[in-house]
């Protein structure tokens, strides 16, 4: 699922991040992007309990919004996958 995630040219310790590439299941970034805009039109009804959310929504526009968060959950999705451990709901602090 590299769809979602920035081409990387990173080195010397400074991050460089591109622009999102095409490649991986375009079905899977698909449902991840319309299951992201779902989340963030709910926020948008209702409020949310994820300040991250909020604070993005404050400074792009939903769609642009609702990418990022599908990226953030790809990202979520493989690093539960990879270690074989269950979501763990984060805290509010």
């Amino acid at each position: 699922m590299d769809r979602l995630v920035p081409r990387q040219n990173s080195s010397g310790g400074k991050e460089r991040l591109g622009g999102i590439t095409k490649q991986g299941d375009r079905y899977l970034g698909q449902l991840l992007v319309v299951g992201a805009l779902a989340v963030v039109r709910y926020a948008q009804r209702n409020g949310t309990r994820r300040p991250w959310l909020v604070q993005l929504l404050a400074r792009r526009t939903p769609k642009v919004a609702a990418v990022a968060l599908a990226n953030k959950n790809a990202r979520m999705i493989w690093a539960i996958m990879t270690r074989g451990e269950r979501y763990r709901e984060s805290l509010p602090a």
